[in-house]
């Protein structure tokens, strides 16, 4: 005779394939000629599958209880591999620790499934206690990269909360065999966090963006974003980083700034999109923010239109980390459209859609911040008067 499942197994695996199985579509509510917003997230804590959860046993799990909960499931490495979509998503269970996992969907926009398992790294940091927000670099020495955040706890103080943050690098052929390498060292800044790897050489070195910090939280003395060669993956160490995209006074990036997704390729320059910082009455809040740099120097920077490219809306503002929108993976499929994948409050993931040519319209003729109240009055009424003589034309 054949084992049993519990009675609740099939009525929670049917929720389960109907979340799978939804369709999404682009919130008509939305609109701004830059990119569409979706309305459904596309990873949640509920696309955890049932196996990571549960004990299947009734003998063992008579009432039919989570196990090891998922708290979420947020900022994703995002590549297109074959005609298909792959997220490695950060997970985070109900204990608080995150871990990696692969999804993939047919489209990009729904449909994400987990694998079965998630991804065991190699046990090379017996200090290590946490790891997330992975970026996927593509490289054109043919490995795939991982570059993720390597937390470990701070013993120099007696504090629970005080951390210590590396550059942890893993490379893979097929997203299922990983080889962890050396972390990163920076040698002239104690600490880093939302680290991105160039997905071409560059003087014939391999080229990192890093965010200069002084402290876990703090990026203190911390410029904005940096840029920086090492000659050996295997044993990376950066000397000397250049400050690319500055931190600047009341503005978005006030606080902090950091990189986000690999470096986008087009006939311009190199479009980034990357998170920016501001200190508010109710906390930090994060937005998205774009520029672009030389192709033949990524490190100068050749176009930063003002303000935000976006924001949270809706109840994408509220989560256990509320009013954050934060991006570390973007997908550029072979017709030119740009999926754009971004948590919302360090909950859940959503898509954004574009091209490639909107992007290159949006980042080099949206106007630069002019950095003061007046000036930017002034700019906005200079668009309001071009367009009043336009529409006399019409």
């Amino acid at each position: 005779m054949g084992k049993e499942l519990h009675p609740r197994y099939a009525e929670e695996n049917r929720k389960y394939e109907k979340l799978i199985a939804r369709k999404n579509r682009v919130d008509k509510r939305f609109y701004n000629g830059i990119y569409e917003r979706y309305v459904y997230p596309v990873l949640t804590a509920r696309h955890a599958p049932l196996i990571w959860k549960y004990d299947l046993n009734p003998e063992t799990n008579p009432y039919f209880m989570e196990r090891l909960g998922v708290n979420c499931a947020f900022n994703s490495g995002a590549i297109y591999l074959k005609g298909k979509y792959y997220l490695v998503a950060r997970v985070e269970g109900a204990d608080r620790k995150s871990f990696f996992a692969v999804a993939e969907s047919d489209n990009g926009v729904d449909g994400f499934r987990f694998w079965d398992e998630p991804i065991l790294l190699p046990d090379t940091c017996p200090e290590e206690t946490n790891v997330y927000d992975m970026r996927l670099t593509q490289h054109e020495d043919g490995w795939i990269y991982g570059v993720f955040c390597s937390e470990s706890k701070d013993t120099s103080v007696n504090d629970l909360s005080a951390a210590v943050a590396a550059a942890g690098i893993v490379r893979t052929k097929d997203l299922k065999t990983w080889e962890r390498l050396d972390n990163l060292k920076t040698l002239r800044s104690p600490q880093q966090r939302n680290v991105v790897l160039h997905p071409e050489f560059v003087n014939g070195k391999y080229a990192f963006y890093t965010r200069p910090m002084d402290d876990f939280i703090d990026t203190g003395s911390g410029g904005g974003v940096g840029f920086g060669l090492c000659d050996d993956i295997e044993h990376a160490v950066i000397d000397e980083e250049i400050i690319t995209s500055k931190r600047k006074y009341h503005t978005i990036t006030e606080c902090k700034n950091g990189a986000g997704a690999v470096p986008i390729k087009t006939d311009k320059g190199w479009i980034h999109i990357a998170h920016g910082v501001r200190n508010t009455a109710a906390g930090l809040r994060y937005v998205l923010y774009c520029f672009a740099t030389d192709l033949n120097d990524p490190s100068k920077v050749i176009a930063e239109p003002g303000g935000m490219f976006m924001g949270p809306l809706g109840r994408e503002r509220i989560g256990d980390v509320s009013n954050v929108v934060f991006c570390n993976g973007a997908i550029v499929d072979e017709m030119g459209k740009v999926y754009i994948y971004y948590a919302s409050s360090d909950t859940r993931l959503h898509v954004a859609t574009t091209t490639v040519e909107r992007l290159v319209d949006y980042v080099f003729n949206t106007p630069e911040d002019p950095l003061r109240s007046r000036d930017c009055v002034a700019q906005r009424i200079d668009l309001i008067r071009k367009n009043k003589e336009y529409l006399e034309t019409v």
